[in-house]
């Protein structure tokens, strides 16, 4: 599988869209464009295990040349991810007197 520059710069923008939105979802903003990137790859990993460990269709996913790059469950799956940062990192609410 080689993909030409473009291609990969493509694949960037469409991870780190799906981590924005991921992070929109929950409400709680891990970072800047790296990490919504980041967010976006890890979220396709994660919503596509979940997917197949669930037996669901992929429905909507994009091909750039020869790689094919599931958006919802990029989306589902970070949203998850960054859910599950959120909670563990959120420091406590802590009212002032």
């Amino acid at each position: 599988m080689e993909l030409t520059l473009v291609e990969v710069l493509i694949l960037l923008l469409v991870a780190g869209i799906c981590g924005a939105i991921g992070q929109a979802i929950t409400g709680y903003s891990a970072g800047g464009v790296v990490v919504s990137i980041v967010l976006g790859f890890i979220g396709a990993l994660l919503g596509l295990f979940l997917a197949r460990q669930l037996n669901l269709p992929e429905p909507l996913a994009i091909q750039v040349g020869t790689a094919t790059f599931p958006v919802l469950w990029s989306i589902i799956g970070s949203a998850l991810f960054v859910g599950i940062i959120s909670l563990l990192t959120r420091r406590p609410y802590y009212p002032r007197d």
